[in-house]
């Protein structure tokens, strides 16, 4: 019971913090900083298995691997938020761009006269 609320918390305190501060410094650097603990747990995980079926049975999953497999779905989709919103972002930047230069290179429109010959007479 108790690993089924911190992993629900996690994911609702992840997706709330990630999409108030998308695309900021705080971000980033919270990303980086979580990818960098990730990376320590799993080298703990890998050296002292033993360890984390421990922690994995106070928080009440039955084996460590579980709890690495909960801890791996949470960065899941938290990697898949983030790529999406890089996505979304990156396509706002080349609609943004490809405006810019539409507008740039616009031509003003001719007179009619100019246009039509025919009209003139």
């Amino acid at each position: 019971m108790l690993i089924q609320f911190l992993l629900i918390a996690a994911v609702v305190v992840l997706l709330v913090f990630f999409l108030k501060n998308h695309g900021t410094t705080k971000t980033a650097a919270g990303v980086k900083i979580g990818f960098l603990l990730f990376l320590v747990l799993a080298v703990v995980a890998v050296i002292r298995p033993v360890e984390v079926s421990k922690v994995a049975e106070l928080v009440g999953v039955g084996r460590g691997t579980d709890l690495l497999l909960y801890a791996l779905v949470v960065a899941f989709g938290f990697q898949t938020i983030n790529t999406y919103l890089r996505f979304k972002e990156l396509e706002l930047r080349y609609a943004r761009l490809a405006r810019a230069i539409a507008l740039r290179n616009a031509e003003a429109p001719a007179p009619k006269d100019a246009e039509d010959p025919a009209h003139s007479a």
